[in-house]
């Protein structure tokens, strides 16, 4: 990936200085918000991410078999999986550097000199990242959508809504648990790896820790226990089997709860992270 500046510039500080005298920290976190999702597309990630997905998932729909209906599984299971790990990357390489880049370039000092508190900082990158993972994930769906409407002749707008969304909800607590481990690890590249081996351990491991600690002993199996009822359990919004063999909808009292349990996890984070960040020294 090509690096990019992605810090707040100081020439912009005044403008979100201003939004202080306006109306205070809801400005301030949209000011900061907004720079970060501007900041973000100026980079060559996403874009190269996404070309990758549409090749090779064009590249798979090209292929003619004769048995048509599980071709067309085939490729929506490849175009899904491609669209999960580059929402991953991006999500976690764009709020891994956010903090430590404002330290860095030193932008970071007269920042919070005075226009904007720690929290709104963290709180404002925290927007910022996960609107424009939101938004980039709009983007994925939207060319999944087309190739699989092409194939089968019909657009399920509803099933994909519903993933999207959880998909969405779901890189919001990966987001928040990665500004968290930026504000513990100085170095991006140690929070990218230690986040990315998380999240993935979680979507591969997490559904069978409960099943992992049936055959310890204690004190072991109290402690696996605990982990598996305290870690948030991103598969859970992993709903690509729905889409893929075109079964019904979730039961929408579920998915809000799946919604509601996305937000209090990224609040849990973030609110840890906040307190982390005003207690870091950042000299």
């Amino acid at each position: 990936m090509t690096p990019a500046t992605h810090s707040l510039d100081p020439a912009r500080l005044p403008e979100i200085a201003a939004g202080t005298d306006r109306s205070g920290t809801l400005n301030n976190v949209l000011a900061i918000a907004g720079i970060v999702i501007k900041e973000m597309y100026r980079r060559k990630d996403f874009y190269v991410l996404f070309v990758l997905t549409a090749l090779i998932t064009l590249l798979m729909g090209s292929v003619t078999f004769f048995n048509q209906e599980n071709i067309v599984r085939y490729l929506k299971e490849i175009c899904l999986f491609l669209i999960w790990a580059a929402s991953l990357v991006i999500t976690i390489t764009t709020a891994a550097r956010q903090i430590p880049a404002e330290r860095e370039q030193r932008t970071l000092f007269p920042l919070l000199a005075k226009p904007v508190t720690r929290n709104q900082l963290v709180i404002g990158k925290f927007l910022g990242c996960w609107f424009a993972s939101g938004i980039s994930l709009l983007l994925f769906y939207l060319f999944f959508g087309a190739v699989a409407g092409a194939k089968e002749h019909e657009w399920p707008v509803l099933n994909y809504f519903q993933a999207a969304v959880l998909h969405w909800f779901m890189l919001g607590i990966v987001c928040a648990l990665t500004m968290l481990g930026s504000v513990v690890f100085d170095a991006p590249s140690s929070t990218n790896t230690i986040m990315l081996i998380v999240s993935v351990g979680i979507l591969l491991v997490g559904r069978h820790l409960n099943k992992v600690a049936l055959k310890m002993e204690e004190p072991g199996q109290t402690i696996v226990y605990a982990i598996y009822f305290v870690l948030p359990h991103l598969e859970l919004f992993d709903v690509r089997d729905l889409i893929v063999h075109n079964w019904g909808l979730i039961p929408w009292h579920i998915w809000a709860a799946g919604l509601a349990y996305a937000a209090v996890y990224s609040a849990i984070f973030l609110a840890l992270a906040c307190l982390m960040f005003r207690r870091k020294a950042i000299n």
